[in-house]
C-alpha cells in the first residue's frame, strides 16, 4: 500500500477519533438535563478507534496516535522509516477536527473557550485539580498498557479479528479512570488538535501530554518485547485478517 495512502487513512483515522471523542465532550458531556457526562466521553473514544479499525485497520494500521506509532516501532510492529508521516498526518488530522467542532460549537451563544474545549491539562486545569506529578505518572501508565494491550491484541497468537474490540475497550477504559485527572490525552495529536485553539495555558501545558504518553509507549513496546516477543506480522497485516 503506498504511503500516502496510509498517511491519508491516518488522517481521517485521527480526524474521527478527535471529532468523535471531543465533540461528544464538549456538544454532549454536559447538555442541559440530557449530557452523556464522563462516561459517555469514554465510550465514544472508544468506539471511534473500534469502528476506525475496521474501517481502515487494513490500510494503515489504524494507529491514530503518536505515541502508538513510537510504541509500535520500539515493539517491532512497525518501520521507523515511515513514523514520519504517520505522525504528521495524525497530528494535521487532529488539527483539522478540532476547526471543525470548534465551527459547529461556537454556533451556539453560549460557547467559549473558556471551557477547556476538551483540552488536557494539569494543576488548575486538571478537570480534578490533579498535580503535575499526578497527571504525568497517570499519562505514563495507562499508555504503556494501552501499547500492552494493542499489541497482545494484534499478535499473532490471539484470537482473530477481535482486536479492534479490544483495543477500543481499552481507550473507553483509560478515558473512565483518567478523565477526571487530565481529561485523558495518551494521544498526543488528540491533546494537540484542541490545544491550538485554546492557546494559552492548553499550549504551555501541552509538553506533558507528548513527553508522558511518548514514555509510556515506549515502555509498554519494551515490556511487550522482554516478556512476550514471538515472530509478529505488521499490526496492519493483523488487523486486515
Amino acid at each position: 500500500m503506498p504511503m500516502y495512502k496510509r498517511a491519508t487513512a491516518e488522517f481521517f483515522g485521527t480526524f474521527w477519533l478527535v471529532f468523535g471523542g471531543c465533540g461528544s465532550a464538549v456538544l454532549a458531556a454536559a447538555f442541559p438535563q440530557l449530557g452523556i457526562g464522563f462516561a459517555g466521553v469514554a465510550l465514544a473514544f472508544g468506539l471511534t478507534v473500534l469502528t476506525m479499525a475496521y474501517a481502515i485497520g487494513h490500510i494503515s494500521g489504524c494507529h491514530l496516535n503518536p505515541a502508538v506509532s513510537i510504541g509500535l516501532v520500539v515493539g517491532k510492529r512497525f518501520p521507523a522509516s515511515e513514523l514520519l508521516p504517520y505522525i504528521l498526518a495524525q497530528v494535521v488530522g487532529a488539527v483539522v477536527a478540532s476547526g471543525v467542532l470548534y465551527l459547529i460549537a461556537s454556533g451556539r451563544p453560549e460557547f467559549s473557550l473558556a471551557g477547556g474545549f476538551a483540552s488536557n491539562g494539569y494543576g488548575p486545569h486538571s478537570p480534578g485539580g490533579y498535580s503535575l506529578v499526578a497527571c504525568f505518572v497517570a499519562e505514563v501508565v495507562l499508555t504503556a498498557f494501552f501499547l500492552l494491550v494493542i499489541l497482545g491484541a494484534t499478535d499473532q497468537r490471539a484470537p482473530k479479528g477481535f482486536a479492534p474490540i479490544a483495543i477500543g475497550f481499552c481507550l473507553t477504559l483509560i478515558h473512565l479512570i483518567s478523565i477526571p485527572v487530565t481529561n485523558t490525552s495518551v494521544n498526543p495529536a488528540r491533546s494537540t488538535g484542541p490545544a491550538v485553539f485554546v492557546g494559552g495555558w492548553a499550549i504551555s501545558q501541552l509538553w506533558l501530554f507528548w513527553v508522558a504518553p511518548i514514555l509510556g509507549a515506549v515502555i509498554g513496546g519494551i515490556i511487550s518485547n522482554i516478556f512476550f516477543e514471538a515472530p509478529q506480522p505488521s499490526v496492519r497485516e493483523e488487523l486486515s485478517r
